[in-house]
């Protein structure tokens, strides 16, 4: 199916699931949408820490089309949002119109789930696709360089990598620049601050196996961590998982930077 198709089943509530495996030859971004009080600051934020917030568009005074994806709306094209009130979690929504703003600048950020048709294409199994889960997303002790109120440590997405992929993994990866590119960390979890690789904070479990490697790249989760230390009054978001699909072609993006 292809990217505007799959919008329309989004749109329409027909799809509900994560967005991970869907469209697969189409860059998928991850939104945060804020106050243009905070914008500058986030933009700034942004900027120093491209690897979990390479930014791929920027919509200015309450705009919800993107010049990426044909007849789209950021209000209703991704399954579901996260609203966050003066740094708290507040409810969890399926459209976000009734809480739209005409002084709302919105950020969409690259994803991970982008190199993983990449990775499949070189015969690298990825098993949260397989099982049909989420991807396992967890807070870290990586520290993100602070931008007036945004400030926090990083949040990584998790894939169990057979040992004799990892190499190509990281090759493949590292040439998707603006969608996170290589991996920040492999192998042991508690190298940075995970405690128990069986609990996600964000996402589904991902059982690993004792020929695989767990490998974790920068993700696009982490503004929404941010945010708990910024407290702006509204700040809305992608669920985790739940993405903005473009009609961006996987390769030529990856050419064009």
């Amino acid at each position: 199916m292809d990217a505007y198709k799959v919008r329309e089943r989004i749109r329409s509530g027909q799809h509900k699931k994560t967005t991970s495996g869907l469209a697969n030859d189409n860059v998928q971004a991850n939104l945060v949408v804020l106050p243009k009080e905070y914008a500058f600051d986030f933009l700034l934020y942004a900027m120093r820490n491209k690897t979990p917030i390479p930014i791929i568009e920027v919509l200015e005074d309450g705009k919800f089309k993107s010049r990426y994806a044909k007849d789209s709306d950021i209000r209703t094209d991704i399954p579901f949002y996260n609203i966050y009130k003066n740094g708290e979690l507040v409810d969890t929504v399926e459209d976000v119109k009734e809480f739209w703003q005409d002084d709302f600048v919105s950020f969409l950020i690259g994803c991970s789930f982008t190199f993983e048709d990449a990775l499949i294409k070189a015969n690298i199994p990825l098993k949260h696709i397989e099982e049909n889960k989420n991807v396992a997303m967890f807070k870290t002790n990586i520290p993100t360089e602070r931008a007036g109120v945004f400030h926090g440590n990083m949040v990584v997405s998790m894939r169990p990598i057979k040992k004799e992929f990892v190499d190509q993994a990281v090759e493949i990866t590292s040439q998707f620049k603006d969608m996170h590119g290589g991996p920040v960390h492999i192998g042991d979890p508690s190298a940075i601050g995970i405690t128990d690789i069986r609990t996600p904070d964000y996402g589904e479990a991902i059982e690993l196996s004792e020929d695989e490697v767990p490998v974790f790249w920068g993700c696009g989760v982490t503004p929404q961590n941010a945010i708990l230390q910024a407290k702006p009054p509204i700040m809305i978001s992608h669920k985790p998982g739940y993405m903005f699909i473009t009609d961006i072609n996987n390769e030529a993006f990856k050419d064009s930077k």
